[in-house]
C-alpha cells in the first residue's frame, strides 16, 4: 500500500497571468485584476495521471478539506481521507499543519501543489530527520526549486512509481526584487524527493552554479581519503574551495588539507594512492567532447581507475551543451564496464543520471 498525503495551496500561481510575478501578499490585488485559481486543476492533472498508473485500491490518499487536497482529489476519482478542515482563507500554517499529519501517519511521499514558497512551507512541517519524500507539482509563478516535476501529470506518474529518492535544494526568491527585475535565489531548506528525469533541475543563476557544486564537494571531503584531482575548471574550482593551488591542465593528488603531489604521472598518482583502501578520482567531462577519461588525463590510467572511487562532476550547463558522456582509457574491457548510467553530481546537492555511451 502506497501513502501519499496531498497538500494544495488554492491561491499558487494566481499573480503570474495577471503580472504580479507572484502572489505573496498579492492575492487581493491578483483577485481585483480577475485572477483565477489554477492549483486546483493542475492538482487534479496530477491526480488523474496518478490513477493511470496505480490501482487506486493500493493507493491510501490523505489530505485536506476543500480546495486543499479533498475536492480535485474526488474529481480525479480518488476517495481520499481528510485529515484537517481548515478555515478561509487558508494560510501557510494550515499547510504546515496538514503535512505534520502526514507525518504522523508514516506517508511514504508529501505531493504538494504550488510555487517555490509552498515548497519552503512544505519544509518547514518535515522532522529534522527521518521525513517522508516530497515532490511538487508546479502551479507557482515561481517554481525554483529542484522538487518539482517539469508538469503536473508527471508528478502524478513519478509518484505512482518512485523507489528511489535523493536529496535536492529548496529554493526562493525575493519577489519584490523579481517584481524589479532582479532574480535573488535563496537556499532555504534541502529534502528528499524521487529520483526521476520527468523532476526539473535546480534553477540557479549560471555564474553560480559551479560555486555551488564545488561547494558541495569539498564539505564532503574525508581528510583520511587520498583525491586524485583531474583537470580543468570545474574541478579547479573544488581545489580553491579547499584552499589549495592546483594544477589547471595537470593532476593533483590531495589529502588531509594539501596537495601531496602536483601535476602528476601515473607512476605518482599510484604511489600517493597506495595504502588507502577507497581513494577517490575526481573528473569533469571534456566540454563539448564530453569524455571523462582519456582526453587530457591519460595520467588516470586504468590502474588508477581501477583502484579507486570515481566521482564525476559537471555543471548543468556543461551537461547540456556535452549531452551524452565518453571514455577512452585504452583498456576496451574497462571502458565497456564504465559505460551505462552514472550518478553525475550537479550541485551543491544534487546529481543527475547521465549515460556514459
Amino acid at each position: 500500500m502506497r501513502r501519499i498525503g496531498l497538500v494544495v495551496n488554492p491561491i499558487a500561481g494566481m499573480g503570474g497571468r495577471v503580472g504580479l510575478k507572484g502572489t505573496d501578499g498579492k492575492v487581493a490585488e491578483a483577485r481585483s485584476r480577475g485572477a483565477e485559481p489554477r492549483a486546483p486543476e493542475r492538482a487534479e492533472a496530477a491526480l488523474s495521471a496518478l490513477f493511470e498508473v496505480v490501482d487506486p485500491a493500493e493507493v491510501e490518499l490523505m489530505t485536506v478539506d476543500g480546495e486543499m487536497g479533498v475536492a480535485p482529489a474526488r474529481a480525479a476519482g480518488f476517495s481520499p481521507t481528510v485529515l484537517s478542515h481548515p478555515d478561509e482563507p487558508t494560510t501557510a500554517a494550515d499547510t504546515e499543519h496538514a503535512v505534520r499529519a502526514f507525518c504522523e501517519r508514516g506517508v511514504d511521499l508529501v505531493l504538494f501543489v504550488g510555487g517555490d514558497g509552498t515548497a519552503v512551507d512544505v519544509a518547514a512541517a518535515l522532522p529534522e530527520t527521518g521525513g517522508p519524500p516530497v515532490l511538487g507539482v508546479p502551479a507557482g509563478v515561481k517554481v525554483y526549486s529542484g522538487v518539482f516535476a517539469v508538469r503536473p501529470a508527471e508528478a502524478g506518474r513519478i509518484a505512482g512509481t518512485v523507489t528511489e529518492t535523493e536529496p535536492a535544494e529548496i529554493n526562493d526568491i525575493d519577489e519584490d526584487a523579481f517584481r524589479g527585475g532582479e532574480v535573488e535565489t535563496e537556499l532555504r531548506a534541502v529534502v528528499e524527493t524521487p529520483v526521476d528525469d520527468r523532476r526539473q533541475d535546480t534553477k540557479q543563476l549560471a555564474g553560480g552554479s559551479v560555486a555551488g557544486l564545488a561547494a558541495g564537494v569539498a564539505a564532503e571531503v574525508d581528510p583520511e581519503r587520498t583525491y586524485v584531482l583531474g583537470p580543468g575548471s570545474t574541478v579547479g574550482a573544488v581545489t580553491e574551495e579547499l584552499g589549495v593551488s592546483g594544477t589547471a591542465l595537470g593532476v593533483d593528488a590531495y589529502r588531509d588539507g594539501s596537495i601531496v603531489v602536483t601535476d602528476a604521472s601515473e607512476r605518482e598518482i599510484l604511489d600517493a594512492i597506495d595504502g588507502d583502501p577507497d581513494p577517490v578520482v575526481i573528473v569533469s567531462p571534456t566540454g563539448g567532447q564530453g569524455f571523462v577519461f582519456g582526453r587530457g588525463n591519460q595520467q588516470i590510467s586504468p590502474p588508477v581507475i581501477e583502484a579507486a572511487t570515481v566521482e564525476v562532476i559537471a555543471s548543468r550547463r556543461k551537461l547540456e551543451e556535452t549531452g551524452a558522456l565518453r571514455v577512452d582509457t585504452g583498456d576496451p574491457a574497462l571502458d565497456e564496464e564504465l559505460r551505462g548510467w552514472h550518478q553525475v553530481r550537479v550541485g551543491r546537492f544534487e546529481r543527475r543520471l547521465v549515460e556514459i555511451v
